[in-house]
């Protein structure tokens, strides 16, 4: 597909576009990744139904930094706890998993493709680790996977920087690369333009622009779409926005928002019905104003996080002032 197709207004359909649910991966960091087998398979079998394109059922996370008797099976996504839930897949949906930097026994634990039901290594770092995410990326290609390359916080990532990154990405084994907004600050003018300039560093090499929005100014959905009209073709989204913090983009409305018409709404409507609307009265996650606050000063949300975990989490005021503090 040309660039110029790859851009349009808000009624262009697009069947180069492709949805990455991350419900258990990124819903996870909220509970240690306890998620029950039941749970996963109602969202595993819920993006089949509703034609979603790949699902992320979480981490390949080292045993040694983040134990099993502290985190859940999806931390770490074993091979015989993801045949638990979808055997061999005989479904069209694809499966992936993230691999972080400094915190994957990479070499080890994930497989040749040969011997695995996963689709889509999601090798994620921050701006100083892309030496070791490229060699990760390397890896995991020549094992026989997709991989796709998320750079994390590129809201404070300086501009040299991160075009010599993307100009390593360009010449690496990843599909594409990831605009991931962690700390949910980014504006839709900041989302056009790193998007023009993802592309920019990418054109000629058949490698994707995606975007992972995170929802603490209450942008999530909105900068995806800027992402999409501008011309990126990946996009994250999670059921009713589950997340860590503000969460994500909602599944619901990206995928109304799309107007492809392999993509079904009831069974995700269905499966957040049944599900996430219980569960969000057991878990915390959504837009805050706490968020909002670590947003606006494109500050990690763990500090609203811990806030809002605390005795007083709508003390809005006690948190401003704290962040003026620590941030003056």
């Amino acid at each position: 597909m040309s660039e110029s197709k790859k851009q349009g207004d808000w009624l262009t359909y697009r069947p180069d576009i492709k949805v990455l649910d991350c419900t258990v991966r990124d819903g996870g960091l909220i509970n240690n990744h306890h998620f029950d087998d039941e749970f996963v398979r109602a969202v595993y079998q819920a993006n089949v139904a509703a034609g979603v394109d790949y699902m992320e059922v979480g981490y390949k996370g080292d045993k040694a930094i983040y134990s099993p008797s502290k985190h859940g099976t999806w931390k770490h996504c074993d091979e015989d706890t993801l045949r638990r839930i979808v055997g061999d897949n005989p479904s069209d949906l694809k499966l992936a998993v993230m691999a972080d930097a400094d915190r994957t026994n990479y070499k080890r634990d994930i497989l040749p493709k040969s011997e695995s039901v996963i689709d889509l290594i999601r090798v994620a770092c921050y701006i100083h680790q892309v030496p070791l995410a490229l060699d990760m990326v390397k890896d995991a290609a020549d094992k026989g996977y997709e991989v796709m390359l998320q750079l994390m916080a590129v809201s404070a990532v300086n501009e040299g920087d991160l075009d010599a990154a993307l100009a390593e990405a360009a010449k690496s084994d990843a599909g594409g690369v990831y605009i991931v907004d962690s700390f949910g600050s980014l504006y839709s003018e900041q989302i056009r333009a790193l998007t023009l300039k993802y592309l920019g560093a990418l054109k000629g090499t058949g490698k994707e622009v995606g975007i992972h929005a995170h929802n603490n100014q209450q942008l999530a959905f909105a900068n995806t779409i800027e992402a999409i009209i501008s011309g990126a073709s990946r996009v994250d989204a999670t059921f009713a926005g589950i997340g860590r913090g503000a969460g994500n983009c909602p599944m619901e409305l990206i995928l109304g928002f799309l107007h492809n018409p392999k993509f079904v709404m009831r069974p995700v409507l269905e499966c957040t019905q049944k599900i996430f609307a219980p569960l969000a009265r057991e878990m915390d996650w959504g837009y805050s104003i706490p968020y909002a606050l670590t947003g606006q000063l494109n500050r990690h949300p763990s500090a609203a996080i811990e806030f809002r975990a605390g005795k007083t989490p709508d003390d809005y005021v006690a948190f401003y002032d704290q962040l003026v503090e620590e941030y003056s």
